[in-house]
């Protein structure tokens, strides 16, 4: 689970969602109208409408991964879609670094795409008649560049993606997993700003499906884009989010912290998701440590407050004393008790969150 949130620079928002509503339907911005922004889902649907996006306010900043998720039919997409705008809203403001996004006119929009977004999707959409090599080239050369500065761009991203060796293959002799990679390479090579992921590994087997998020955090520790990525997979997005906006009915139920989400569900539907989930797999040192007093007498052991609690639990709990949490500089930042590894591990929430 990647978390830097807290590290990210609060200051003007790559992305900034005010009110954004998509509903579709002949009525929609009629109905939208004489409701006054108070959507109600099934009013619409009996209208003849149906609600993809409810009044979604947001804002995601430079180098953050923010992971929207739901069930299928929640809206996550049609929010994705709304913010490449690969979908036009029916009523909202949307700025990209500042600019209005939804007053572009399509030449505007084409070089906005083309210079600042980079997009990959289910469906790889490959193109089957040319090689690794050439798909990954292929955005540059719309974009211009000279057959050699795209063809030297695309080895590049061939060897940031770990297909060396593989640039010459047609994408029929890849398997699942190495044709994403090179949708991936493919999204990448024109060095976007901005980085929109739709569910890009749920056509994976598990297997692969793990060594591809694995891929994308390395690759993210590398690169530090602004994305936003779509999954279904709870799981899926507490590993790689910066923080996750749970999303029903085209509402955004809860935006947080893994760590808070998980510790402090804000809605019943959220807690669904977080009810089956192995805390002390998924949650950092950080989430549960209580403050450092100063004058606390500590035991010898010393802990990151990056750990994972399942890694450093059986060590905890052989402590007569609490455990000193250092950050990266070896400062104390907090101290972990054994009372909060057994809450985590057998009991109740813990009570205290104070780090994020």
């Amino acid at each position: 689970m990647n978390s830097k949130a807290s590290q990210i620079k609060k200051n003007q928002p790559v992305i900034k969602c005010e009110s954004v509503y998509k509903i579709f339907g002949e009525n929609a911005e009629k109905m939208l109208k004489s409701s006054k922004g108070k959507v109600d889902a099934k009013v619409f649907q009996d209208a003849g409408c149906v609600v993809g996006v409810n009044s979604a306010s947001f804002e995601v900043y430079e180098g953050e991964m923010l992971v929207i998720m739901g069930l299928s039919g929640s809206g996550k997409s049609t929010l994705l879609r709304c913010i490449s705008r690969l979908t036009d809203t029916t009523s909202g403001k949307i700025y990209i670094d500042g600019e209005d996004l939804l007053a572009l006119n399509s030449k505007e929009l084409i070089e906005l795409r083309r210079n600042k977004m980079g997009m990959v999707f289910q469906s790889f959409a490959l193109l089957p008649h040319k090689t690794v090599l050439e798909n990954i080239a292929f955005p540059l050369q719309v974009k211009g560049s000279s057959t050699n500065d795209s063809i030297k761009r695309a080895m590049e991203m061939v060897e940031l993606v770990g297909l060396t060796g593989r640039e010459n293959y047609f994408p029929r002799e890849l398997s699942g997993g190495q044709q994403q990679r090179v949708g991936i390479a493919r999204s990448l090579a024109v060095e976007p700003d901005i980085w929109f992921l739709d569910e890009p590994f749920s056509a994976l087997d598990p297997l692969i499906r793990k060594e591809m998020q694995d891929e994308f955090l390395r690759l993210q520790s590398l690169l530090n884009k602004t994305i936003l990525f779509v999954t279904h997979d709870f799981h899926e997005a507490l590993r790689l989010a910066d923080r996750i906006a749970i999303m029903k009915d085209g509402i955004i139920e809860q935006l947080d912290t893994p760590a808070n989400i998980v510790l402090n569900p804000a809605t019943d539907y959220v807690r669904k998701f977080t009810e089956e989930v192995p805390r002390e797999k998924v949650l950092k040192i950080e989430s549960v440590m209580d403050p450092f007093e100063g004058d606390q007498d500590l035991s010898d052991l010393q802990v990151s407050k990056d750990a994972i609690i399942e890694t450093v639990a059986e060590e905890v709990l052989s402590q007569q004393k609490p455990v000193a949490v250092l950050d990266k500089e070896g400062k104390i930042v907090g101290v972990l008790n054994c009372s909060t590894i057994l809450h985590i591990l057998f009991g109740d929430r813990p009570a205290k969150n104070n780090n994020d």
